[in-house]
């Protein structure tokens, strides 16, 4: 088991469909061919977290775009957040009988019950992104994604290569902007970048206030200035994603601060506005989180539908930049 990241029956699937249009927004058009050279065409089912950040949507389009490449016929649906969204989303896809079901998990826990009944249904499952925890290894076949724990390590790496180039001396007094409680990129960054903190700075890093922004530019504004009332000496902020960095940069110049030089500014993911902003001076640091998953998810798709074996955890090919690569790199930026 990763530490990340029967057959139902009428009944249960047409109440499935009901919630499902529900609460959640679902694509059910195809975007492949009905055969491709004779062969039956692969139906995808793929519920997404939800559309929180420039990371996910760009998650989104690479998904769709690759599936409509591969002639596959893919079934939506856009989760809002909330977990029961997809497992409701998860039911309807096993009703349909779907070829193979993937999935960005919103949460790491609670998973077991509609994965079993996949797994009756004898359909397989895929997880992109995210990890889960269950209690029967069976019960998905691979994870598409990258290593949050490792995220959080090369982002404490490289807050020292920051910290250096800052000239700075003395007590390191993080604020740390959470991802959604109890998703995996949440849990594996903190833990990831503790472990460094803990291993190599405990005489002079010091996580002095930490709380979720879930991800989101709002929350990330919000809550970082909340920090900046009751932690006003901060000097640097670890933001889990660069969403919530870019809100949090609007808290801080409010605050009559300034971003990347009053208060050093890492984070995580890479999406375009991220660098703009590190271009601009205002994050120091940004870890990418390669989002662009589509065509590797495709291809995995292929291989589990055809009874190939793959790997148990696909990972992503991902790089660090400092605030002087940000201009050169910006123009290649996919997302």
């Amino acid at each position: 088991m990763l530490s990340r990241r029967n057959f139902l029956t009428a009944a249960v699937g047409v109440a499935a469909a009901g919630g499902l249009a529900a609460c959640a927004k679902e694509d059910d058009s195809s975007t492949g061919s009905s055969s491709t050279g004779g062969a039956k065409t692969i139906t995808l089912g793929f519920s997404q977290v939800g559309s929180e950040s420039g990371w996910r949507s760009a998650n989104t389009t690479s998904v769709k775009d690759a599936a409509k490449e591969a002639g596959y016929n893919l079934k939506f649906s856009d989760a809002q957040q909330k977990q029961e969204n997809q497992i409701s989303a998860i039911r309807n896809y096993i009703a349909q009988k779907v070829d193979v079901i993937a999935f960005s998990p919103v949460v790491v826990t609670g998973w077991d019950a509609v994965l079993k009944e996949a797994k009756a249904a004898k359909i397989p499952v895929v997880l992109t992104d995210r990890s889960v925890e269950t209690s029967d290894d069976s019960l998905y076949v691979t994870l598409v994604g990258s290593d949050f724990t490792d995220e959080g390590r090369r982002a404490a790496k490289i807050l020292e290569k920051v910290l250096t180039k800052a000239g700075h001396k003395g007590a390191v007094k993080i604020a740390q902007l959470e991802g959604t409680t109890g998703a995996a990129p949440a849990i594996e960054r903190a833990k990831g970048f503790k472990e460094i903190m803990d291993a190599e700075h405990k005489a002079d890093w010091k996580i002095v206030v930490s709380q979720t922004g879930d991800f989101t530019r709002a929350g990330g504004k919000q809550v970082m200035a909340a920090f900046l009332q009751s932690n006003p000496d901060v000097n640097v902020l670890f933001a889990h994603n660069d969403d919530m960095a870019i809100g949090a940069i609007q808290a801080i110049e409010a605050a009559g601060k300034k971003p990347g030089t009053d208060i050093l500014i890492v984070s995580i993911d890479g999406v375009k506005d991220g660098f703009v902003a590190m271009s601009e001076g205002k994050i120091n640091a940004i870890v990418e989180c390669n989002p662009l998953l589509g065509p590797q998810l495709m291809d995995v798709v292929k291989k589990v539908k055809d009874g190939e074996t793959v790997e148990r955890w696909i990972k992503t090919e991902e790089s660090d930049f400092m605030q002087d690569q940000a201009k050169a790199a910006l123009p290649s930026r996919k997302y």
